[in-house]
């Protein structure tokens, strides 16, 4: 495989870093290496790191610097969060809500909650990982002091409402948190905190080509948070430890460079996803998750011309391309009937493509995906569905050279179809 070009389209689970991202790091380390707590010259110029990566983020969401915290991941912006201001308004009501598809940082997290005494509503979503709207607004009490929903699933795409969402949050208790993991959603699509409601936002540094071991987390005006890190007070005492000035000049700069083109990104993203579910629907069998297709274009996605491709009008290709709008840019959910995911994994690896088989955060349980069930997939299709997700580095060629590959090996893995 040395001499394999490697398509990466793993993105979910992480990205490589930008080639400048690198570079400042480096540079971060070997010469403006101070502590920004230090009132010496290497501090102040360590400082002014840290007041640039808040300046940058805080002009990518349209917010004040004091809003912008750093952690060391997208897993510590979420216990932060969520246990912060579920602690913080105890009094007030001891209520919680979140949706059945969440990653395991916040639906664990919710759990370690629910074993201190709080009650969390899990709420359902539909087949296409949409949150019930109608089961949201009957959910929320006066003793609701918390909602956390994710705004892209890390496992089918499926993207939030997240404005429509915080409105309605906000109408039935003005006085509930909403808390956003835009882990997955941020630098794919515009988020504008205060214009959606969202109390408090968690992002994750090597998603976006950042470095790992990075984060940030959002924090809105007035909002009150206890912080679960004790020590020297730094970040207004609610984040504490010496700051990791490398990563976050790293984070802010990945942030700074995805941003700054982020509609050209996303439309291009949104081309290499139709072409590989074009490409992928060419193949007996397989079933994309997390789009929704009315039944009609279901149909014509499935005929197929002479030469085995297929061709739709105008009409139906302005519908594909609205339904795929409809969710994330990068990541796609594609189901393999009989053939069990690590299988199919390998069967790719060995050709050089790494893709997954579900969340990087859960795979070490054998238990079948808590996101996949949720939509009500099939249970014969729990273990046969892999991931493929995107990022900017990722080329038509690669996306072609992928379905050949998936045409050429699933006629004869499906020989061993399990019956």
């Amino acid at each position: 495989m040395s001499d394999m070009k490697e398509i990466y389209l793993d993105n979910s689970a992480t990205t490589r870093v930008f080639p400048a991202v690198a570079d400042l790091m480096t540079r971060v380390m070997l010469e403006t290496y101070g502590n920004p707590s230090s009132m010496h010259h290497k501090g102040v110029e360590a400082e002014k790191l840290l007041r640039n990566a808040k300046e940058i983020f805080s002009g990518i969401l349209k917010c004040d610097m004091k809003n912008i915290y750093f952690t060391s991941g997208g897993t510590e912006s979420d216990n932060i969060a969520i246990i912060g201001a579920a602690t913080a308004a105890k009094r007030r009501g001891m209520h919680l809500i979140t949706t059945q598809i969440e990653h395991p940082a916040v639906i664990n997290t919710m759990k370690h909650l629910e074993s201190e005494g709080y009650t969390v509503t899990y709420l359902p979503v539909d087949s296409y990982g949409m949150v019930k709207l109608d089961k949201l607004e009957a959910a929320i009490t006066p003793e609701t002091t918390l909602v956390s929903i994710m705004h892209v699933n890390n496992e089918i795409g499926s993207m939030q409402k997240i404005a429509e969402i915080g409105e309605l949050i906000k109408r039935c208790n003005p006085e509930t948190l909403f808390h956003v993991d835009a882990v997955q959603g941020f630098g794919k699509a515009t988020i504008i905190p205060k214009k959606m409601n969202i109390d408090l936002m968690s992002v994750s540094s090597h998603k976006i080509h950042g470095p790992k071991g990075m984060g940030m987390l959002y924090v809105g005006d007035k909002v009150r948070i206890n912080p679960i890190v004790f020590g020297g007070g730094q970040q207004n005492g609610l984040r504490s430890g010496t700051e990791n000035m490398p990563g976050i000049a790293g984070m802010a700069k990945a942030a700074d460079t995805l941003c700054s083109k982020l509609k050209e990104d996303a439309d291009k993203l949104y081309e290499l996803k139709e072409r590989l579910i074009k490409g992928a629907l060419k193949l007996d069998g397989v079933q994309i998750n997390g789009v929704e297709f009315s039944d009609d274009l279901k149909a014509k996605l499935k005929e197929k011309n002479d030469s085995g491709t297929i061709e739709l009008d105008a009409t139906s290709e302005q519908e594909l391309k609205a339904a795929i709008a409809k969710t994330a840019p990068h990541i796609v959910s594609i189901s393999f009937p009989g053939i069990r995911a690590e299988v199919m994994l390998h069967t790719l690896e060995n050709d050089g493509i790494y893709v997954s088989a579900g969340s990087a955060c859960s795979t070490h349980k054998p238990e079948p995906s808590a996101t996949l069930k949720a939509i009500g997939l099939d249970k014969s299709l729990l273990d046969c569905t892999l991931r493929f997700s995107m990022s900017v580095f990722t080329t038509e060629e690669e996306i072609d050279k992928t379905v050949a590959v998936l045409a050429d090996k699933l006629p004869m893995l499906q020989k061993y179809t399990r019956r």
